[in-house]
């Protein structure tokens, strides 16, 4: 599959770069961001995948989040998709910035219109990485993945959906339990229609409950002034509940005085990318 370069900038000794491909899942063109440490010159990388939230592309974790730096010193590659397929021409795509361009949710749609393109659960653990194993100096058994808000509902679904594909999740502020919230209901209810049932296999809350073993340690950082946690969007403590019950280990910090923006974010990414190579570097 052939990717076309869409951007080059050196950093930490490292390079960012952009990268434009005709997705297959998706049927329609996308853009991930991609930066590869300096080890990447000489050996193969470990791959952290980070997934974005509500309204982002792959432009905001890249030039936002401040992880360069770290990412360079622990050698890790560094792979940030688009959040939804763009341009499909769909009725009503670009009517509300919580669903449609930029809202992809990290399903599998099964609704028309949406089904055709909404994909972006294949797309994230399957076509992604195998054009990423494809073309870069990675090391395939040797994966993780984080995110932010809906992104970070996204990693922790694709986590415990996939035992053993990852070596590790981390979040900040997700939405840990979208059957039970507004953002979620629309997406959910708009991709996958009215049968709830359906709702609990893409709800990380839902998934723990059933996951096989406890061998996923998982890491979220939440801001405790983040606007959309005092209006129930985010729900953790359902989530905390459910991992408690399980006894599937959870690290949770509610962090004073933050919010939910790249300012929290860039805040504890560091911690976030040492997480994660304890992992991928052992």
């Amino acid at each position: 599959m052939a990717l076309k370069q869409v951007s080059s900038n050196k950093c930490f000794e490292g390079f960012q770069k952009v990268f434009e491909h005709d997705s297959a899942e998706l049927k329609c063109k996308m853009k991930f961001g991609i930066y590869l440490p300096p080890k990447a010159e000489t050996g193969k990388c470990p791959v952290l995948y980070w997934l974005s939230g509500l309204t982002c592309t792959e432009q905001n974790f890249i030039t936002k989040a401040g992880f360069h730096q770290a990412a360079a010193e622990h050698g890790l590659i560094v792979v940030a998709p688009d959040t939804s397929p763009r341009g499909c021409n769909i009725e009503g795509e670009d009517e509300s910035w919580d669903f449609g361009t930029g809202a992809g949710f990290y399903v599998d749609a099964t609704e028309d219109p949406w089904k055709t393109n909404y994909r972006m659960y294949s797309y994230i653990k399957d076509e992604l990485p195998k054009l990423i194993n494809a073309n870069f100096p990675t090391d395939p058994e040797r994966m993780s993945i984080f995110g932010h808000s809906m992104g970070g509902h996204g990693a922790l679904i694709l986590a415990l959906k996939n035992p053993g594909k990852y070596k590790s999740v981390s979040a900040f502020a997700p939405i840990c339990n979208p059957i039970q919230c507004q953002w979620g209901k629309k997406a959910l209810g708009g991709y996958l229609g009215s049968d709830v049932s359906k709702w609990e296999a893409y709800d990380a809350t839902q998934l723990v409950k059933s996951y096989p073993d406890s061998h996923l340690d998982i890491l979220i950082d939440q801001g405790k002034d983040d606007q959309f946690l005092s209006a129930g969007q985010l729900l953790p403590d359902n989530f905390i509940a459910a991992c408690t019950e399980r006894k599937i280990p959870v690290v949770f910090r509610l962090q004073q005085g933050y919010d939910h923006s790249y300012f929290f974010i860039a805040t504890f990414i560091n911690d976030h990318i040492r997480h994660h190579a304890k992992y991928l570097n052992a």
